[in-house]
């Protein structure tokens, strides 16, 4: 999903190096008819953005799960929340 998102970023000239650009994952496990099972992934992205490029990085956020192989791999029998914390730096 990181590099799903980088993809959308980079297209929009938002660089994502290590410093700028991070992701937090947590998940649940239940059991589910006895089954251990992965029932939810929770990711929250950080990304330091130049001023004014907020709306463009909330852009590439909103479009990039539906081209992500990941997501797209699990979706349907795995919840998937996301969200973007964008901090904007002086340029």
């Amino acid at each position: 999903m990181t590099g799903t998102l980088a993809r959308f970023l980079a297209e929009r000239q938002i660089p994502t190096p290590e410093d700028q650009y991070r992701a937090e994952v947590e998940g649940d496990i239940e059991n589910v008819n006895k089954v251990l099972k992965i029932t939810q992934i929770r990711v929250k992205f950080y990304l330091k953005v130049l001023q004014g490029k907020a709306p463009e990085a909330r852009e590439a956020f909103s479009s990039y799960l539906t081209s992500c192989p990941a997501a797209q791999s699990v979706i349907g029998c795995i919840h998937i929340k996301d969200d973007l914390i964008i901090e904007e730096m002086a340029g």
